[in-house]
């Protein structure tokens, strides 16, 4: 879902941080190649070498720029068509991911909590950013049988948030 509403394809720059295993920097960076670029910031050299692994396998690596650096200090990059966050503060951020971006371009955050959706919209807000959505991740079954087809009744659920801006 963040991979196709953000509008990453092929030829797209983009700056992630929470890089964690590398799982979704492997889904951007499979959608960029062959001439894109993923720059991933992450603050846990032990999540960078289990993504570097990670991506080595997929064969994405080539198209990955690893960086052991908190993106709260900034972002090196400029001109990007993407800025897609899984952190606990993306807030903080915001003024430099509109910086980084292209007129235009894409903000992604994910979030596990509501209380972190109103503080990254507000900031969002202010900083002037459009079209700002919010989506819920919800996974939920349905059983499917002719003539009582109904969402099942016991669920496992986890949910989580994912808010889209656009830079001005």
């Amino acid at each position: 879902l963040i991979v196709f509403l953000s509008g990453v394809g092929p030829g797209s720059i983009v700056v992630e941080a929470g890089t964690g295993s590398g799982f979704l920097t492997a889904a951007l960076a499979y959608y960029v190649r062959p001439d894109g670029r993923v720059y991933s910031y992450e603050i846990r050299r032990d999540f960078l070498e289990i993504a570097r692994k990670n991506l080595s396998l997929c064969g994405l690596l080539p198209y990955v720029d690893l960086k052991h650096k908190d993106i709260v200090d900034g972002i090196d990059e400029k001109n990007v068509d993407a800025v897609i966050l899984d952190m606990p503060n993306p807030w903080d951020v915001v003024p430099h991911a509109k910086e980084a971006l292209k007129d235009g371009g894409v903000f992604v955050s994910f979030l596990p909590t509501i209380n972190q959706v109103e503080k990254i919209v507000e900031k969002l807000i202010h900083e002037n950013f459009l079209d700002v959505l919010t989506i819920e991740t919800l996974l939920r079954k349905i059983k499917v049988k002719k003539g009582e087809t109904r969402p099942e009744t016991f669920m496992i659920g986890h949910t989580g948030y994912i808010v889209f801006a656009r830079k001005p």
